[in-house]
């Protein structure tokens, strides 16, 4: 028995060393493809080629590997191509461990640079002013719907979305406490208290619920209190809880068990077309019977799917709102740039904030 193992670990051995060879010039590879976009111009992260080269090999792996194994394992090698090329840095709302932080992740894995950021305006500014080439902003969750502030941003800035993620979002209560009984406060965002409002109300009904910048700042909160104030506990994720050394109270006490918030990476450029897109708008329309309606009936002639609408006091006008729009295509599309110019006409303002690879849920 123990020979046969030890032939077939030698086989491992060999196998990886193909692997790592293969890696190699893989890397090499794309490193002249690196300095070429450099001198073009154009971005190093590219969404349409990721999901081309992750849709190729899912498409040809026969197993035992999984899909989302596929996925994990070609994350960090196109991470480490992507580093070799350039520096990059990803901005974020932080501090490390926020649910943003392993969104950002999960999108570009750990071999470029990460920037935390205290709050999303400060996100834009960052890419806006190229201190970062990219950044990723929460704009929306399964349970409390839109993060408006993020939305609100998309109004005056010029920056693009070039790609969405989505993130399953699991919450837990953690504290330097023992036990559930001794929680008086709660520290963590306020929309995560939105996501457990049923279990507060049903198992800490008389807490106060102390907002916070983010669930991540929650538990750094939590875990800087004296060690005699075994009051307090926090909404944050496992990972955070186990960097900031706390004790789990109460695990997944999110309300909805498929509760998941979708991510959008901002950048200065945008995405090329691929077969399987989705484009986000905001619009404005003329105060007047039928004009929701108005906008609506172009995409429905033109059988473009629209997959979310969301409005927003223009914060200009009592009772005047904008519009945020998601349909699928890309607005290179023929069928959908005529959409948008006939959508233009019952428009006082229609500003395309991007076209992406749409991302699986």
């Amino acid at each position: 028995m123990s020979g046969t193992v030890d032939k077939i670990r030698r086989e491992v051995d060999r196998l990886d060393e193909d692997i790592l060879r293969l890696l190699n010039q893989r890397a090499g590879a794309c490193r002249k493809i690196g300095q070429i976009k450099i001198q073009k111009g154009d971005g190093i992260y590219s969404p349409q080629r990721e999901k081309e080269v992750l849709d190729r090999l899912k498409a040809l792996n026969k197993g035992p590997l999984t899909p989302q194994a596929i996925d994990a394992i070609y994350r960090e090698v196109m991470s480490s191509s992507i580093s070799l090329e350039k520096k990059v840095v990803i901005a974020y709302l932080g501090p490390e461990f926020t649910y943003t932080h392993q969104a950002a992740k999960k999108k570009f894995g750990s071999s470029v640079d990460y920037f935390p950021c205290t709050n999303i305006s400060d996100i834009f500014t960052e890419v806006e002013r190229r201190r970062s080439d990219y950044g990723v902003v929460p704009v929306e969750n399964s349970t409390e719907g839109a993060v408006s502030y993020t939305l609100d941003m998309f109004i005056e800035s010029p920056l693009k979305i070039c790609a969405e993620i989505y993130l399953p979002v699991g919450h837990h209560l953690l504290s330097k406490a023992r036990t559930l009984g001794t929680i008086r406060n709660v520290y963590s965002n306020v929309q995560a208290f939105g996501q457990c409002r049923l279990w507060l109300e049903s198992n800490l009904p008389g807490a106060k619920l102390l907002p916070i910048s983010s669930t991540a700042e929650a538990a750094r909160w939590v875990a800087g209190l004296s060690q005699n104030k075994k009051e307090d506990a926090c909404i944050a994720s496992l990972s955070a809880g186990e960097a900031y050394g706390l004790k789990v109270l109460a695990r997944s006490i999110e309300d909805n068990p498929q509760n998941t918030t979708r991510f959008l990476v901002i950048s200065r450029l945008e995405s090329r077309p691929t077969r399987e897109d989705k484009t986000s708008i905001v619009l404005a329309v003329k105060d007047r019977v039928g004009a929701l309606h108005d906008i609506l009936v172009p995409f429905k002639k033109a059988k473009v799917n629209l997959t979310k609408i969301e409005s927003r006091p223009s914060k200009k006008k009592a009772w005047n709102y904008y519009f945020f729009v998601d349909f699928e295509g890309h607005h290179t599309d023929p069928r959908v740039r005529k959409t948008l110019k006939i959508l233009e006409r019952h428009c006082t303002l229609l500003k395309i904030l991007g076209s992406y690879p749409k991302a699986e849920e």
